[in-house]
């Protein structure tokens, strides 16, 4: 049966690899598969910017496609975590009757929840501001350059 603190933890803290498709729907999951690909792009837009220092237009995408699969995961961990036990068994535990203990709510996923809003918030919105300040750090570059 698939328990849903788990299935919540496993989104927000592995969630960049997939590890929460894999414990939900199996080994056989494309997405599952393919998220660990935006977390490894923005893990090498950091790398740049190590390398290259912060005008490193690349690192610009990258970094926050990091940011983006981050937050998402925290997202799918609120929504884990939240789900209705009756909905959550329905969908993941069939078989067993609508209130069977692996859909209900602890403190456990309450933790999760919290941390998940928290961490995903201060990405999500460190992401976005890092991108549109560098960004707009290079018109105001490219404005200097074309009025003089």
């Amino acid at each position: 049966m698939k328990n849903k603190t788990i299935a919540a933890w496993l989104a927000f803290i592995g969630g960049p690899l997939g590890l929460h498709r894999f414990y939900l729907r199996g080994w056989f999951d494309l997405l599952g598969w393919l998220l660990p690909l935006p977390t490894a792009l923005g893990l090498y837009g950091v790398e740049r910017v190590q390398q290259n220092g912060l005008d490193d237009q690349w690192s610009w995408v990258l970094i926050p496609l990091l940011g983006f699969t981050i937050a998402g995961c925290a997202l799918n961990a609120i929504i884990y975590g939240l789900m209705a036990p009756e909905k959550w068994n329905a969908r993941f535990n069939p078989a067993a009757p609508p209130d069977v203990a692996p859909g209900r709510t602890n403190w456990l996923t309450i933790g999760a929840i919290t941390l998940a809003l928290l961490v995903g918030t201060t990405v999500l919105m460190s992401s976005i501001v890092f991108s549109l300040q560098r960004y707009f750090e290079y018109q105001i570059e490219q404005a200097r350059q074309i009025s003089q």
